[in-house]
């Protein structure tokens, strides 16, 4: 694929046109700024200069970015930038770069044609391959451990990686979500220990929070306005140069990279806990037999009623990010409530869940122990293959603690992955007649063309059908969250 002569010519569409003019007006104002060093001190100058080479290379489209993390955030942004410069693709996991290099994308995120249009785009396994970028894009999961306290792990080996190869000038840029501070707390100092590089003065930091959603194919990458920062005013300047030649929704420059941080971390807890509100008002509902749809159907109507609904809490980001800002608070004395109290609500929903399907069996008078169950989903979303910190697994776990016997079903979902993850073997295809209990946990669209007489023929003469997803009309199921 030849090289585009500008950066419209790859986006048709007026509105890709306008987007990428101004990313374009803003660059030139940026180069402009970053021109005329001999208007600061010494050491600033040297700084500046520095910055100004990089920054002038990068926006060259000749020298290499390098996005470490090929996953459901790296992968996309590597395809991106990888229309129009050189990028080089790093991941540990061999597997993944041989099924790149094949083309195949197991997240689903990215499509065959579009990784063949990313044709500047290579991948690696090899840290020495790193050595030729100068601008490095960190993609790293940032998971908790057993404890629910934050595992920086990953982030601080690709920060060791990066170490190792990083050069005067370069500047490292964070996707990871992270507790404010960790950039520049945690990170650095091993970019410095590894390197021998002083920072601000010999290689630069920024941040810029990953906003993936997966799964969702309307709000890709380049549809979301990008929270970009840098550790100097001239940095900050570049990273948001840099993005906003890949993003046509814009970007946005925070004042300091604690500030965005803090917003990115405040993103999904805020999420966690307006979930947690009707998790907790569903429980209610449920002991006074009303139907919490129906109340949060009837209190939509006002205009500014936020239209969450109830459910499983899982995924790499909802779940986990709260327990960043948490950890934080509590290390410089503060313990957070409100936080906590809606984690605990929605870490204790898949207990609730196994708790209610059991007493409708025994309303029933279907014996529990040795019953058996069928969970439809085990993603932890519709429509996407992510298993990562699925809480439909705590349902799982409850039933079987129960002495029920659980099979699980997604079409959506590697089964190898959920075997290796939570030690269960999918079912391929559910028998027909066999279960006391059906669970619809995930709302893939398979399930909901499906219907409720087929997800009622693989349940015995006198079964529970509990649909945790309101996928169903409320008559056609016995129980819905």
């Amino acid at each position: 694929m030849p090289r585009p002569e500008s950066l419209t010519e790859l986006h048709g569409h007026a509105d890709g046109r306008r987007a990428r003019d101004l990313g374009q007006c803003r660059t030139s104002e940026k180069i402009d700024r970053l021109s005329t060093p001999d208007r600061f001190p010494s050491r600033d100058r040297a700084i500046c200069r520095l910055v100004q080479r990089v920054f002038g290379e990068m926006m060259s489209d000749t020298h290499a970015i390098a996005v470490i993390g090929l996953g459901y955030v790296g992968l996309p942004l590597a395809v991106e930038f990888g229309k129009t410069r050189p990028v080089i693709g790093f991941d540990v996991n061999a597997g993944r770069i041989d099924a790149l290099r094949k083309g195949s994308d197991s997240t689903l995120e990215v499509s065959e044609d579009e990784l063949r249009n990313a044709a500047h785009l290579s991948f690696t396994t090899d840290p020495a391959d790193l050595a030729a970028a100068t601008i490095y894009i960190v993609t790293v999961p940032t998971p908790i451990d057993a404890y629910k306290r934050p595992d920086l792990t990953p982030l601080l080996r690709a920060s060791e990686t990066l170490g190792m190869v990083l050069k005067p000038g370069d500047i490292v840029i964070y996707e990871s979500t992270v507790y404010p501070g960790a950039t520049e707390d945690d990170c650095v100092p091993v970019l410095e220990r590894e390197s021998g590089l002083t920072f601000n003065d010999e290689f630069f930091v920024g941040y810029s929070p990953e906003r993936v959603n997966p799964g969702d194919k309307t709000h890709r990458l380049t549809d979301i306005r990008k929270v970009t920062s840098g550790s100097t005013p001239d940095v900050a300047d570049t990273v948001d140069a840099l993005y906003a030649s890949i993003v046509t929704a814009g970007t946005y420059k925070a004042e300091s990279i604690r500030v965005a941080e803090a917003a990115k971390v405040i993103e999904n807890t805020q999420r966690d806990l307006n979930i947690a509100l009707v998790n907790e008002l569903a429980i209610i509902f449920n002991k006074m037999g009303i139907d919490t749809e129906a109340v949060l159907k009837a209190a939509g109507t006002k205009w500014n009623f936020l239209p969450f609904r109830p459910g499983l809490v899982g995924g790499h980001c909802i779940g986990v990010d709260p327990y960043y800002l948490t950890h934080k608070a509590e290390v410089i004395g503060y313990h957070p409530q409100v936080i906590l109290a809606g984690r605990r609500i929605n870490d204790g929903m898949g207990a609730y869940v196994a708790g209610q399907l059991v007493k409708a069996m025994l309303k029933r008078r279907i014996q529990v122990d040795g019953a058996r169950v069928l969970v439809l989903g085990l993603t932890f979303k519709e429509n996407c293959p992510d298993l990562r910190n699925t809480r439909v697994v705590d349902v799982v776990r409850e039933l079987q603690d129960y002495g029920v016997q659980v099979d699980a079903h997604d079409p959506w979902s590697d089964a190898e992955e959920a075997r290796h993850e939570y030690g269960l073997d999918l079912v391929q295809i559910p028998q027909d007649g066999v279960y006391d209990g059906i669970v619809l946990a995930v709302a893939h669209e398979e399930f909901k063309a499906m219907g409720a007489g087929a997800m009622r023929c693989f349940g015995k003469a006198d079964h529970v059908l509990y649909d945790l997803k309101n996928v169903l009309d409320v008559q056609e199921s016995d129980l819905r969250l």
